[in-house]
């Protein structure tokens, strides 16, 4: 009798461990991502490209004393092996014949998720640009996740999109808004940021856990049948859905904004609450609510992601609608991938008296590092 909870606390420490461990290497939002900006111009190409100073130590190598830290003089230092990697991985085409491309000096811009090295660019092609080849390959061989957030304008009509992934240039037509295209580069940028987005996972799957079990005044007791469990899902989900969808239109549309460092430690600070409520029960009836309430924060996040890349011009709320689409989508994939599995463990009391709390307790130990390093930590 006295060796099991031993050993629950054990297997409980070591999880909670391993979520540290990656907490220290790594913020809530891992994906790997740069930024370029095209301006076309007739023949003439110019704009920035900005790659996270984490990534230029990956791509070339700057920490030239192994300190763990980058600074000014090392990354100035290496700016001429930058500037050859970027030559190497980023190329323009103008109907298919590449136009010359040339890099100027290495400045410093500072984003929400930490300081970036921006290279400016310019590009003359033989020609009037009217359909623009964009060739994006950074960090190819070293994180398969990286990708590059365009933002393109010609004229009046400007276009955003999301570069790598392929080895294929990307085609683009400048003289006219590609409204298909738009919805499913957004859409798999939803997609791709949800799946990316650890603590807006790890926010639904502090609620989902729970999903499949019924509070007693002594313990969790496993949901009899399939259809208790699926209301219980389908309940958060939608909440969850709704309340971030509402956030996410507002901030996007510039009505509604909030400072992104508030944001995040918010974010960070519901995991905690939601993970601990599941090792505590406050509210377990109700968690719907809880979903709604801290979906509307988590909405906020979403945006950001927006903010980076922006609407373009004619299609606003299409591509707006695809983001929220694609957000949509990845959540519902993990869901259907989880709650199975899930449900199918819910009634073995290993994972009602051990994994569940445990796990809640990794879950809401690696979010309490996220709200110091946010709150605390992270410059203003």
């Amino acid at each position: 009798m006295t060796r099991a909870p031993a050993r629950h606390a054990a297997r409980g420490t070591a999880a909670a461990a391993a979520l540290l461990a990656f907490a220290s290497s790594s913020g809530a939002h891992v994906a790997s991502n740069g930024f370029l900006s095209v301006r076309v111009s007739g023949q003439r190409i110019e704009g920035a490209l900005e790659i996270a100073v984490r990534d230029v130590e990956i791509a070339v190598g700057v920490d030239t004393n192994g300190d763990g830290k980058i600074t000014w003089g090392e990354l100035s230092a290496a700016e001429g092996k930058l500037v050859d990697y970027a030559s190497q991985h980023l190329a323009f085409s103008a109907q298919g014949a590449p136009c010359g491309l040339a890099f100027g000096a290495l400045r410093v811009n500072d984003r929400v998720d930490g300081s970036y090295a921006s290279l400016a660019y310019r590009a003359r092609c033989a020609e009037a640009v009217h359909r623009l080849g964009i060739r994006y390959t950074l960090l190819e061989g070293q994180d398969p996740s990286h990708r590059g957030l365009l933002t393109l304008a010609a004229g009046t009509v400007s276009q955003a999109a999301v570069l790598g992934g392929s080895a294929r240039a990307a085609q683009f037509l400048v003289s006219e808004l590609a409204r298909t295209r738009a919805f499913a580069d957004y859409f798999r940028a939803g997609v791709e940021h949800i799946l990316s987005g650890i603590d807006h996972l790890l926010f639904l799957l502090s609620l989902l856990l729970p999903a499949v079990l019924l509070r007693t005044p002594a313990d969790w007791q496993p949901v009899i049948g399939a259809r208790g469990a699926l209301l219980n899902i389908l309940k958060v989900v939608t909440a969850f859905t709704l309340a971030h969808s509402i956030t996410l239109t507002l901030a996007a549309l510039g009505v509604i904004r909030l400072p992104a460092r508030l944001t995040e430690s918010a974010i960070a600070a519901s995991i905690v609450l939601a993970a601990l409520n599941n090792i505590i029960p406050c509210v377990t009836e109700t968690r719907a609510r809880i979903a709604f309430a801290f979906g509307l924060l988590h909405g906020f996040g979403f945006a950001s992601v927006l903010a980076d890349m922006g609407l373009p011009s004619g299609a606003r709320l299409l591509s707006l609608a695809a983001f929220n689409l694609g957000i949509e989508a990845g959540q519902l994939a993990v869901v259907a991938l989880v709650m199975p599995l899930v449900f199918a463990v819910r009634g073995i009391a290993l994972y009602r008296r051990t994994l569940m709390p445990w796990g809640s307790a990794a879950i809401a130990a690696l979010a309490l590092v996220w709200l110091v390093q946010r709150a605390l930590l992270s410059p203003t």
